[in-house]
């Protein structure tokens, strides 16, 4: 009999159990690169990420298997010279937005494998502290491009 009840218990606090757990709390969103020339060795990766999870996160890398490195880095003007720095990590607060942007944050690509070619789409994945690993895919757009459309 306490058998039974123990585990008519049980089933009840599993059905009770939030169904959002194990949903991933990062959100990424318009990830997009800018074609580049065939004799390019870099190109840079933009996108936008969230924490949707009720504690903070921590992004710690980068990867993709189209360039022999990913890095972040950041924009800054030092001066009247625009000047870029790399970045080993970047907090994510819950509810915050980060924007990986032209002439901020983004992600570079050095080495690049193979050229990145307008309306192509390739593989990049972010590693987060607490989420781990998150596999995002990149739209690449003209030369020329300012944002995502």
């Amino acid at each position: 009999m306490l058998k039974s009840f123990l585990l008519i218990l049980l089933l009840g606090l599993l059905a009770g159990a939030p169904a959002s757990a194990g949903e991933p709390t990062i959100k990424i969103e318009k990830a997009w690169a800018r074609a580049t020339t065939s004799a390019a060795a870099t190109g840079v990766v933009y996108l936008s990420l969230a924490d949707t999870g009720p504690a903070a996160d921590r992004l710690i890398g980068v990867a993709t298997p189209v360039a022999g490195h990913a890095g972040m880095h950041i924009m800054v003007m030092e001066g009247s010279v625009m000047q870029m720095h790399p970045v080993d990590a970047v907090d994510v607060k819950p509810g915050e937005r980060i924007q990986f942007k032209p002439n901020g944050l983004h992600i570079m690509l050095t080495n690049l494998k193979q050229p990145l070619t307008r309306g192509e789409r390739f593989p990049v994945t972010l590693e987060f502290e607490k989420a781990g690993k998150v596999d995002v895919e990149v739209l690449v757009l003209p030369i020329g491009a300012s944002g995502y459309p």
